[in-house]
């Protein structure tokens, strides 16, 4: 199986890679339009800040190419977060495959920490990105200031300050808002699932 990770302004996407290759797959780190085109699968992850990410996807030609791609497609963290339309991070324009905004949490509490980091429950999960995963063990870790609200995208939901997507997916398009490569065998799961879709 061909599976690209997508190559671009953004930080730890070598964990990505390492968990895919868990799993038996061999993936192709790449920012080349062409090979990302004819993958079976592409993932498109990493931890970063939105415009700077945007800039390097828009000088590379690859905005269009992701937003066009027809086979599943997986971002992760912010990879979720550019796929929607706008994003409050420096107020960048993303690329609208998720008709819906990223917005910053707002604390309203003292101890409501931004950014949230740790392991959180997910719940109103939905098929096929969590098949097999029991509800009372869907713990997966979160490290970001930035969430997608509760939307018709949304393909799982957890809680902190408000409830917001966890994950969300139209058609071949699937995101997490969570890190699969850090969230043990509950993510490793998540992250077969996805190399399993047909």
């Amino acid at each position: 199986m061909n599976v690209v990770v997508v190559k671009y302004n953004a930080g730890n996407v070598y964990s990505v890679v390492n968990a895919l290759r868990r799993l038996g797959v061999e993936p192709t780190f790449t920012d080349d339009a062409r090979l990302i085109s004819s993958a079976d699968k592409v993932v498109f992850p990493g931890q970063g800040e939105a415009a700077g990410a945007m800039a390097y996807l828009r000088q590379r030609g690859l905005g269009g190419v992701i937003k066009g791609l027809r086979q599943p497609v997986l971002g992760i963290c912010i990879g979720q977060q550019l796929l929607c339309r706008h994003s409050a991070e420096g107020d960048t324009d993303c690329l609208g495959v998720f008709d819906v905004d990223v917005l910053k949490f707002a604390p309203t509490r003292h101890e409501d920490k931004v950014p949230a980091m740790g392991w959180n429950l997910l719940y109103d999960m939905r098929r096929p990105l969590f098949e097999g995963i029991p509800a009372d063990e869907a713990f997966v870790y979160f490290v970001h200031s930035y969430y997608v609200p509760v939307c018709g995208f949304t393909a799982a939901k957890a809680d902190y300050i408000l409830p917001y997507s966890a994950a969300l997916n139209k058609d071949n398009f699937y995101s997490t808002q969570f890190h699969p490569e850090k969230s043990g065998g509950v993510g490793e799961r998540i992250l077969r699932n996805f190399i399993e879709l047909t």
